[in-house]
């Protein structure tokens, strides 16, 4: 389990796999300067939301030392939905179980 570390003090908890996605797909909009809403439904079935922009302290927190290997569709996917007028949305990874 990883965590996002959001503003000062604020910290989320996410699969490593996932959160290594989120990361990718959340420094892309950031190098572009560009912010961005980021919603998704937390373990307890409340769901969150939170501001993105390059001004506010952000950083990632991995549980393994060793990075996942990264799916371009879920990437794509997670790409489409943070250029989208609702935001970053976290959806499940194409090809999951859950998907």
């Amino acid at each position: 389990m990883g965590y996002l570390h959001y503003g000062y003090g604020k910290s989320f908890a996410f699969d490593d796999r996932t959160l290594t996605h989120l990361r990718t797909t959340i420094f892309g909009k950031l190098n572009l300067q560009e912010s961005v809403v980021f919603t998704w439904v937390d373990e307890d079935g409340h769901q969150r939301s939170i501001w993105l922009q390059p001004g506010i302290p952000l950083h990632f927190e991995f549980d393994a030392a060793e990075t996942p290997d990264i799916n371009p569709a879920w990437i794509e996917q997670l790409m489409a939905h943070a250029n989208a007028p609702s935001g970053l949305r976290l959806v499940d990874e194409p090809g999951s179980e859950k998907a």
